[in-house]
């Protein structure tokens, strides 16, 4: 039986489309990501099991979250743009609604078929998601954390003053980095 239509949309809202590309998109952004560790978060955004990530899967999605990383790396709304069309260009399908043949609802997708490889989903449904983000709110739809440590992407859209880090954790990191280096300067004999 398929998820209550106020479940599926709202695990499947172009935000939280958008939020998984990140969060995927983080945590493929290492050497040799654990493919346990990315259907963790594949099923934390509302995949359903068996997932059957291989090691190859997990590659080929390291390469497109490369690519992703471009949108999110977009310091102005027509470099995003410029950026997301290529991808589209390059990367995706034409437009169709899909249902999975399993009952749920429909909605559109640009990889060539319901079986298409992860990589072409994960660049094709993301893709989708940034595109509607930037068409929405006429911004880029993320960043790359300003801490020198970190390399996460994270979703810029909502109210509020202009995010610069990915948590607070790393913003409190860079303000004591800061005041600390304040602090030396003032110092008699700081650098």
């Amino acid at each position: 039986m398929p998820a209550p239509l106020d479940d599926w949309s709202t695990r499947h809202s172009v935000l939280t489309m958008a939020r998984r590309t990140a969060a995927l998109v983080n945590v493929l952004d290492n050497d040799s990501p654990d493919p346990a560790e990315v259907a963790d978060v594949l099923r934390a955004h509302g995949e359903a099991d068996p997932l059957g990530l291989t090691t190859h899967d997990v590659a080929t999605m390291r390469t497109a979250a490369a690519l992703l990383r471009e949108v999110f790396a977009a310091p102005t709304t027509d470099e995003a743009a410029v950026a997301l069309n290529r991808l589209l260009r390059e990367h995706a399908g034409p437009l169709r609604l899909t249902s999975h043949g399993n009952g749920t609802p429909w909605h559109p997708h640009l990889d060539r078929d319901d079986d298409a490889p992860w990589d072409e989903w994960l660049l094709a449904s993301s893709c989708v998601a940034l595109t509607v983000l930037v068409w929405d709110r006429q911004q880029p739809p993320g960043r790359i954390c300003a801490s020198a440590g970190c390399r996460n992407v994270f979703l810029t859209q909502g109210s509020g003053p202009e995010r610069r880090y990915c948590s607070r954790r790393c913003a409190t990191r860079e303000r004591v980095a800061a005041h600390r280096r304040s602090r030396t300067a003032r110092q008699p004999g700081g650098h």
